[in-house]
């Protein structure tokens, strides 16, 4: 019992914390005014410019590449809005803020919510939805934080490569990957989050591989660095390469960090965002996408999800998330922090198809799931969350460049997410849905699953010798 009396303690001491914070607490008025955004559901790409034929007009060679190597065809999904459509939109006189090939859908921001009537009248319109409206009053939410240019030297362990991370990636088997020069190289993460503070300044993320960065929300921050560290966390446990303090799951592979994330608000354009964010991180040739992020709860409960929801198919980030696996991506999703709610049950989009939903273990033997780790199963019947790692407490690197202790299925995630891409280096020849089960049969829950531990612990290195095995037959 001594130990879920600690890590609720922990819950409640950070959350505290967070409550106090004197900033955090300082709420100003939304400078936008009133205002109000609509997706639009458009009716069909016909008379588009684009085509299957031409896949190099709105996709990169090395999406392209990805597909052909998994023998996956290029479809009507992955053609752009038609760009006639967009300018019918626009002749309405509103500002269009995203787009989604996926789904064939458009955000508008209005400031008046009658136009809508309007946009409903083009006969390219097919639905429409509200999935956001302006606040009266919002918390700032980029602030310059102070940050360490060097470790502390007592986080050095001696003896210890990995230093804080060794038990999270031995646990996993992580390490033989690397062992064998498997640690990501040639691999393409994307990671979808709420910002990534002082990225661009802490010294131990100098060294990582970023390709770019993006912001989806809109109207996007100032500086996606000055958001919140909960990227900064994330890409840690993957990316950060300092031996004998601490090294990720996937040191050697390159990064794209995606802001989709509104800390501001909680409503249903997010998962829109979301969805911009993937298709970017498709278009660019990512292999995998790592989102700590899940959704339920918004600020309108008229806007909010259902138990009922949760079968991949009814909320759109789920619809988004449960293609990736068919456009040759894996994604790796937190399970939730929904296990000691009423709610409890994994959110949006950890409920899609063909993806690895990671849920929290505790770090001390013997480990046990941690109860803030939410549980399965999917509306539909499905095994979530798929597997599990340490996640309470998981080591990280924060927005200060301070190594320290955090709680959450949002760390669980990544250190899985590194692994799978070190995994799939060292197997190319596999397909997307391959590697996923591949990881699944190889965890040691898998002959008799549940919906709070999944498949289990996942055995990286047994997963790669059965992989190679089943290549050579």
């Amino acid at each position: 019992m001594n130990r879920w009396i600690w890590i609720w303690a922990f819950l409640l001491t950070t959350t505290c914390l967070h409550a106090a914070s004197p900033h955090m607490a300082e709420r100003v008025k939304y400078k936008n005014g009133p205002s109000f955004i609509y997706r639009l559901y458009l009716t069909d790409k016909k008379g588009s410019p684009y085509s299957l034929t031409h896949p190099g007009r709105y996709l990169s060679r090395r999406s392209i590449e990805r597909r052909k190597r998994q023998q996956l065809p290029i479809d009507s999904t992955d053609l752009p809005v038609n760009p006639r459509y967009l300018r019918l939109i626009e002749q309405k006189d509103v500002s269009i803020i995203g787009q989604s090939r996926w789904q064939n859908t458009v955000l508008v921001r209005l400031k008046d919510s009658t136009k809508i009537h309007q946009l409903e009248q083009l006969t390219c319109v097919a639905n429409t939805k509200l999935v956001w409206i302006a606040p009266d009053s919002v918390t700032p939410t980029a602030q310059k934080t102070p940050y360490h240019d060097d470790f502390e030297k007592r986080d050095s362990i001696g003896g210890l490569y990995y230093g804080k991370n060794d038990s999270q990636i031995r646990l996993l088997q992580g390490h033989r990957l690397h062992q064998i020069g498997l640690a990501g190289k040639n691999m393409m993460i994307a990671i979808l989050d709420g910002g990534f503070k002082n990225v661009n300044r802490i010294p131990a993320f100098q060294q990582i591989d970023i390709c770019g960065y993006q912001d989806f929300v809109s109207p996007a921050s100032p500086s996606i660095f000055a958001e919140t560290d909960h990227g900064t966390k994330v890409l840690s446990t993957m990316a950060i390469n300092t031996p004998y303090f601490y090294i990720g799951t996937a040191p050697k592979a390159s990064y794209w960090l995606l802001r989709s994330e509104d800390q501001q608000t909680e409503q249903e354009v997010e998962e829109d965002y979301w969805t911009m964010a993937a298709e970017f991180a498709d278009s660019v040739g990512c292999d995998l996408i790592n989102s700590s992020l899940g959704y339920h709860e918004y600020d309108h409960p008229w806007m909010s999800h259902q138990l009922r929801h949760l079968d991949g198919h009814t909320a759109f980030v789920s619809r988004s998330a449960s293609l990736l696996a068919s456009k040759g991506i894996i994604l790796v999703n937190s399970a939730g922090n929904s296990g000691m709610s009423p709610w409890k049950k994994i959110g949006v989009p950890s409920d899609a198809d063909d993806i690895l939903t990671v849920g929290a273990i505790t770090a001390d033997e013997p480990r046990h799931i941690a109860p803030f780790s939410s549980v399965g199963p999917s509306q539909d019947g499905r095994i979530k969350p798929d597997v599990i790692a340490i996640g309470a407490p998981a080591f990280l690197v924060n927005g200060r460049g301070v190594i320290m202790e955090d709680m959450g299925t949002s760390f669980s995630a990544p250190t899985i997410c590194g692994l799978v891409a070190c995994l799939w280096q060292g197997l190319p020849e596999k397909s997307a849905i391959e590697i996923i089960n591949l990881i699944r049969q190889n965890s040691d829950n898998y002959d008799h699953p549940d919906n709070i531990y999944g498949y289990g612990v996942p055995d990286f290195w047994r997963a790669y010798m059965k992989g190679r095995v089943n290549s050579e037959k």
